[in-house]
């Protein structure tokens, strides 16, 4: 088995060239394993408190995947409740509905169709990845030289879909507007999740790219803008109030406003801001640090606390849980929330879009636009092989800035700021900047640009 499939939050690779069925297998025997060590005594006892949720996207290979992976669980003597294809977000919802000790999800989410994966979650749906437990799991799997283990284990099959669907829409406004929504679902778990939901909601929906047969008009990755032409096209010529493209497993959205103009996903963080603090008065809301200042501007106007968090969900959910946030955004479109079991869910996030749509008389360019306070230059990557001694060099160059280290290196400065962070996997280096004009922006860029090099396409 490949380790280089072992990623920080999650298992990715191509298939069957590093992930395939004799590596699912060994995953599900060590993370059943790693799963129920995890169980307290007085829980072993619970219905189902030892058994694993399996579900799986709608790539060709998932299935067999699946399958493996549950004979890999049983082998351990963990029971499995099969959940079927199902999007992302639907695995954090039956941890918790059903009480099983954890699940996993065979996805590999936004990438290309020769890919696949696993995201493991345990119990209560929080992340397992590098520094919670994916390292032992990877221990275990790569320790394993063969799969002819006696099965001791049962496997149960589940449908959720009726369940599923009433907890995403009992966060729905009953008095929505007439509201005409385009919806491309990039081929991926969306274009089964979003209809069996939102089919008999009083708004006009269209759909793009339903159909997910594990084949992709396009990559389901929405943050590539080449992706969302099809969309905008679509929301210009239908009139539409809002666009929504979904990444492959649905956990993840981009929006674009009735213009056809993208919607940075730190700008519907701010959006959603004073629509969750109105009820929530006083709670903290979490945000990664690459998001704009407007974020915690808009958190203290509307008398949150705002909690800058590092890059990726699993720093995020505990944040969230640990100030028992109301709710979070990240710059990829993850979008997290207290009352879904501090996890993130497009679906949900779609919800709360109609929401906010329904109570306003505004179009939704109208509500972003004072958002639009700030210049900024979007994620862009460098080759760089020393990491660590070029983020070294920035913080000489740019002493005079106020320095944090809370994820690779961020400067401030009076009207203007930067982080570079380094990739988990790639000679990479990432630079988000922001700066209070566009002519200063693109000064600052310049000379970021002169020290790191010519950007990548990454």
């Amino acid at each position: 088995m490949d380790p280089s499939i072992f990623k920080a939050y999650d298992i990715r690779g191509v298939y069957p060239d590093q992930v395939d069925e004799t590596a699912a297998w060994k995953i599900g025997h060590g993370a059943a394993q790693f799963l129920r060590s995890l169980l307290r005594g007085y829980e072993r006892g619970q219905a189902n408190a030892q058994s694993v949720c399996v579900g799986h996207d709608m790539r060709t290979h998932s299935p067999a995947l699946a399958k493996a992976l549950t004979e890999g669980m049983n082998s351990a003597g963990a029971n499995v409740i099969d959940i079927g294809m199902i999007d992302t977000p639907q695995m954090y919802f039956a941890i918790n509905h059903l009480g099983t000790c954890g699940g996993v999800q065979v996805t590999a989410s936004h990438n290309p169709a020769q890919y696949n994966g696993f995201k493991i979650s345990g119990k209560e749906a929080k992340p397992i990845g590098a520094d919670t437990g994916l390292k032992e799991i990877k221990h275990i799997a790569m320790s394993l030289l063969h799969t002819r283990i006696q099965s001791d284990g049962l496997v149960e099959k589940c449908d959720l879909t009726e369940e599923y669907a009433e907890h995403v829409l009992k966060f729905l406004n009953p008095r929505l507007k007439r509201l005409k929504v385009v919806i491309d679902a990039s081929n991926g778990m969306a274009g089964k999740v979003v209809p069996a939901i939102f089919a008999d909601l009083p708004i006009e929906m269209i759909g793009l790219n339903l159909r997910h047969d594990g084949s992709f008009v396009h990559d389901p990755n929405p943050l590539v803008e080449a992706n969302l032409a099809g969309l905008k096209e679509v929301v210009l010529r239908e009139k539409a109030d809002v666009g929504i493209c979904f990444d492959g497993d649905a956990d993840r959205l981009m929006m674009v406003d009735e213009n056809a103009i993208n919607i940075t996903c730190d700008l519907v963080t701010a959006l959603m801001v004073p629509y969750f603090l109105r009820d929530n008065p006083g709670s903290a809301v979490v945000y990664d640090l690459r998001s704009s200042h407007v974020v915690q501007e808009e958190i203290i106007k509307h008398g949150g606390i705002p909690r800058r968090e590092r890059v990726g969900h699993s720093y995020m959910k505990k944040t969230l849980r640990d100030s028992h946030a109301v709710f979070g955004g990240e710059l990829s479109g993850h979008f997290y929330y207290r009352d879904n079991y501090y996890a993130d869910s497009g679906m949900i996030t779609l919800v709360h879009i109609l929401n906010i749509l329904s109570e306003s008389d505004e179009p939704l360019s109208e509500l972003i636009r004072p958002l639009r306070r700030y210049a900024g230059s979007g994620e862009i990557n460098f080759e760089v092989e020393d990491k660590i001694g070029a983020m070294e060099r920035l913080k000489r160059k740019y002493s005079q800035g106020q320095i944090d280290d809370l994820d690779g290196v961020t400067i401030q400065f009076r009207q203007w700021w930067f982080n570079c962070r380094p990739s988990n996997t790639e000679p990479l280096l990432r630079l988000n900047v922001e700066a209070q004009d566009e002519e200063l922006l693109q000064a600052k860029l310049g000379d970021l640009k002169a020290f790191l090099g010519s950007p990548v396409d990454h």
